[in-house]
Order: structure tokens, then C-alpha cells, then sequence
């Protein structure tokens, strides 16, 4: 009986011990394969994550626009020096696209004896340009505008020599940028000069027809002689 019994109880543990192993191997099957369906659905959802995540190149355009818009912003005054038959001569802020008649506006107006036929007011005005208004009878050419005057420096009323009109190589064009010289009195210097050999100094242009000390004064920070 009691021999049975021990029989019994040794198949009972040989089943429990099968039981156990069969157990232990079924979560361990399920833990792996827990594990994998993971690691597989993490690696699917990697690529849909990293196209949700814009490049940062992508912002570039945005910012460059508007660094640009910044840059035109700094860069719309421009300064105008006006002289001649204005009310008040000097250097003037004007925005960026301004014309003529706002800068004859901004010195006060034309005087009386102002020649208004000696400047294009229409004309859109270049940063540093120098714009002259002639008198009534002081020959002009119509060109006497900002893109065309020559900037002078205010060092003892001279000009920088190295923007200054050389009178023994100048063209006709070249002569009709100084300040109120038209193209007759630019061929006069011309005819002048060839007559004579050249020119050597400024003050023999007080022997060209029409020029006389105070023309040749204004002319004086305009033009050298080599």
C-alpha cells in the first residue's frame, strides 16, 4: 500500500516537473516574441517620426526674406548736396526714390533770380549727388543734374583732385559735367586749348570767351591742370 502510494506521488512530481518546464519555456516564448513585436513596430514608426520633423533648411528661405526686408530698410535715406540759386544751400536726407523738387523744397525754394530751366525737377535723385541751380543768364547745360555733378570736398573750397576735371585731357562730355558748363563753353575751352598748347594753370580759363573771375572761382574746386 504504502509502495503504491511512493509510486504515485513520484509520478505526480515527474508530471509537475514536466509541467513546470513546459510552463516556464511558454512565457519565455511569450516574452520573446512580446519583445520582437516591438522592436518591429518601433522600426516601422521611425520613418513617419523623421518626415513629421521639418529640416531646418526649410526655415532658411523665411529668414533670408527677412534679413532682406531689414537690409532695404537701413539703406532707404539718401544725402543730397544742392548749391546755386537756392534758398538754402547745403546737404539734405531725403528717402530713398526722391526727386529733384522735393530736395529745391527741402533748401527753402528758389531764389528770385533762379534759372528753374537749369535743373530737371522731375529727375530721381542718387545717393551723394550734387545738384546746381544756375542763376538767370549763367549758362547751364540741361544735364546739370545729380548723376552727372561731381561731389567736392570742403577742405580750403577744393575739390579732391582725383575727382576734379583735367583741363588738358578732357572731352566736350567731361567738361559738360562741371557745374555751368554747356556744351558751347566746353568746345570754347577746347578750341582754347588746342590754339594754345594746353593750359597751364586753372586761371588761363579767365581767357576763354564768357569766363570771367567769378565763373572761373566757381570753377576753381572742379577742375585741375597737369
Amino acid at each position: 500500500m504504502i509502495e503504491e502510494m511512493k509510486e504515485r506521488l513520484l509520478e505526480h512530481k515527474t508530471v509537475a516537473a514536466v509541467l513546470g518546464t513546459v510552463l516556464v519555456m511558454l512565457v519565455a516564448f511569450f516574452a520573446w516574441s512580446s519583445m520582437t513585436r516591438t522592436k518591429t513596430q518601433l522600426q516601422s514608426d521611425l520613418p513617419a517620426l523623421s518626415s513629421s520633423i521639418p529640416e531646418s533648411s526649410s526655415f532658411e528661405p523665411e529668414k533670408t526674406k527677412t534679413m532682406t526686408s531689414h537690409s532695404q530698410d537701413d539703406s532707404g535715406k539718401i544725402f543730397i548736396d544742392i548749391k546755386g540759386a537756392v534758398k538754402n544751400e547745403g546737404v539734405y536726407e531725403l528717402s530713398s526714390g526722391s526727386r529733384v523738387t522735393d530736395l529745391v523744397k527741402k533748401a527753402g525754394g528758389f531764389t528770385d533770380d533762379a534759372d528753374k530751366k537749369s535743373v530737371n525737377l522731375a529727375e530721381k535723385l542718387a545717393d551723394e549727388a550734387v545738384v546746381y541751380v544756375a542763376k538767370i543768364g549763367e549758362e547751364v547745360t540741361p544735364a546739370s543734374t545729380p548723376s552727372q555733378a561731381k561731389p567736392t570736398t570742403a577742405s580750403g573750397g577744393q575739390g579732391d583732385s582725383s575727382a576734379q576735371i583735367n583741363l588738358n585731357t578732357a572731352t566736350t562730355e567731361e567738361l559738360q559735367t562741371i557745374s555751368g558748363i554747356g556744351a558751347k563753353r566746353a568746345q570754347d575751352i577746347i578750341d582754347y586749348r588746342d590754339a594754345n598748347g594746353g593750359f597751364s594753370s586753372v586761371d588761363d580759363l579767365k581767357n576763354v570767351s564768357g569766363i570771367g573771375e567769378k565763373t572761373l572761382e566757381k570753377l576753381k574746386s572742379e577742375v585741375t591742370v597737369d
